[in-house]
């Protein structure tokens, strides 16, 4: 192999190599679980105290990504926004990570995650669960400049379940 093949073939590679890292990156944001790090004890409560999650790449490579946005409505209304990131996973392997709750309206929110966490609990809530919604959006930019979202919306009953979940994949 001559000088200007092997040179060629260097410049190939690196400027392969970022976009093959940004797809590993999307391809690991939309295969990711999660659940609350506490199995059976998740409470949405709990979730606008500041817990945290447990993160399992389910791929056989490292993944990151730059946020993911836990979005609370209820009645159309936004109660607020669990936040997590940035943060990389190693190959096939769970991790845990501190999240923080930002709300506009931190008391009204609170006072409707109780009653939501009692219905759940017991099966009557002073509010219609089918009105609560949770959309989770994942943010992995592409070569880092170019914004990447994956979103996802569930019911609360939905995501509670979700966050009970026994096992992950890595477990």
């Amino acid at each position: 192999m001559d000088r200007y093949t092997a040179i060629s073939i260097a410049a190939a590679a690196a400027i392969a190599a970022p976009f093959a890292v940004s797809g590993a990156d999307i391809v690991g944001a939309e295969q990711m679980q999660y659940r609350w790090d506490s199995p059976g004890m998740f409470s949405f409560f709990k979730m606008a105290t500041d817990g945290s999650l447990e993160f399992c790449n389910t791929l056989p490579f490292w993944a990151s990504f730059e946020s993911m946005d836990i979005t609370m409505y209820y009645q159309n209304n936004l109660l607020g926004t669990y936040h997590v990131g940035p943060l990389t996973m190693e190959p096939l392997a769970s991790s845990v990570h501190k999240g923080t709750f930002r709300s506009d309206h931190i008391a009204s929110a609170h006072s409707i995650f109780m009653t939501l966490d009692f219905g759940i609990a017991d099966g009557e809530a002073g509010i219609d669960p089918k009105q609560f919604a949770v959309q989770t959006t994942v943010s992995t930019p592409i070569l880092g400049l170019i914004p990447y979202h994956t979103t996802s919306q569930t019911t609360g009953l939905g995501f509670d379940q979700l966050m009970r979940a026994d096992d992950l994949y890595c477990n």
